[in-house]
């Protein structure tokens, strides 16, 4: 029996290997996704076009826009007048406008004594952009009025990730997706590939015992994630940068775990998709945008409506990324994040419980 078993498993392999199409998309997507995200798709403000309004060119004009000029994230495109701000704005020939005070030098020092004085700087932002909008105003309003005078009033450090790495952030959600997209999608379309074309009942028929086929079937896409897994650690750690401080070990047990269950899932969907188009639709429906939009891979779970935040408890993606990322970016052992490995554990024995019953009562 045992060796009927080790028959499918090695059927199932063989099967995927010759599919050049499967392997092309469980190999080569997680790769290019990894890239993508880690360096295409950043959130970080870079080369944002700057012009400067100043009445009067005084030294402290000079020093306050030569700290800008020499900043990697603007690109200063020199002085122009007040009533040309419209037009640079609209034209995309700047960003953001920096006006100076026509006394600036006197209001900065009454402002760096403490005497209350009008602004002595004017930002005026195009806002069509929210984010690079938001975010370039809080870099120029903390290089122009970085005075030394200022900054011995507070200090700020930057824990973990200090260089604010679009990176350190995104890997740890695109692990996620990647899983799913590898474990779940793939193992229900391989399951339902059968039942459409009718070699299923061909199979159930052997000495071996359904659930046993299902388990064939699934192995070989599990050894393939793990391989997924070890390509997206070396990325991340060598090409991305990204730190992996509380210990790689915690971090790929974690991941096994978070692996067995998308196998889960893609278990779950089998028993609810007739063909491999539903299939696709209900991995695509009920799990992918979940994790893109609940999980925390993009958005912030605290900005969610409360409604929202609440479902996004059910969500698996969830519980792993918020623990990879402490493990990986804030250093922390897999001891730490004990809740989120429980919460998973316990997703995973529910989910495989009811998807192998369902899965059962179809076949009886």
């Amino acid at each position: 029996m045992r060796g009927n078993f080790l028959s499918f498993v090695k059927k199932e392999s063989l099967h995927i290997l010759r599919d050049r199409r499967t392997m092309l998309v469980v190999m080569l997507i997680p790769v290019v996704l990894m890239i993508l995200f880690g360096f295409a798709i950043s959130t970080e403000v870079n080369n944002v076009n700057v012009a400067v309004v100043a009445p009067e060119r005084t030294d402290g004009v000079r020093d306050a826009v030569e700290r800008l000029a020499v900043n990697d994230y603007f690109t200063f495109k020199g002085y122009i007048e007040s009533d040309e701000i419209d037009e640079y704005l609209r034209s995309g020939k700047a960003t953001a406008v920096v006006v100076f005070a026509t006394d600036y030098d006197r209001r900065a020092t009454q402002a760096a004594a403490g005497i209350p004085t009008k602004p002595i700087i004017q930002v005026v932002v195009d806002a069509s952009n929210v984010n690079t909008a938001g975010s370039a105003t809080a870099y120029l309003q903390n290089i122009l009025l970085g005075t030394a005078s200022q900054q011995s009033m507070f200090e700020t450090r930057m824990l973990f990730n200090p260089q604010m790495k679009s990176a350190y952030n995104f890997v740890p959600g695109i692990m996620g997706l990647i899983f799913i997209l590898v474990c779940a999608m793939m193992t229900s379309v391989s399951i339902v590939r059968e039942k459409e074309v009718g070699t299923m009942e061909v199979l159930l028929v052997s000495p071996v015992r359904p659930f046993k086929i299902i388990f064939a079937k699934m192995i070989p896409y599990f050894v393939i994630s793990c391989i997924v897994l070890v390509t997206i650690l070396l990325l991340a750690r060598y090409l991305l940068g990204v730190p992996m401080s509380g210990g790689v070990g915690g971090i790929f047990s974690l991941s096994l775990l978070y692996l067995v269950l998308s196998l889960a899932l893609g278990l779950l969907v089998s028993t609810i998709a007739s063909t491999q188009v539903a299939a696709l639709l209900v991995s695509a429906m009920v799990m992918m945008m979940p994790i893109l939009m609940l999980s925390g891979m993009l958005f912030p779970i605290e900005n969610l409506p409360k409604f929202f935040e609440v479902v996004s408890n059910i969500v698996p993606a969830r519980w792993y990324i918020d623990a990879i990322r402490k493990m990986m970016i804030q250093g922390l052992p897999i001891v730490a994040v004990w809740k989120n490995c429980v919460i998973l554990l316990g997703m995973t024995v529910v989910l495989l419980g009811v998807s192998l019953k369902k899965f059962n009562d179809r076949l009886e």
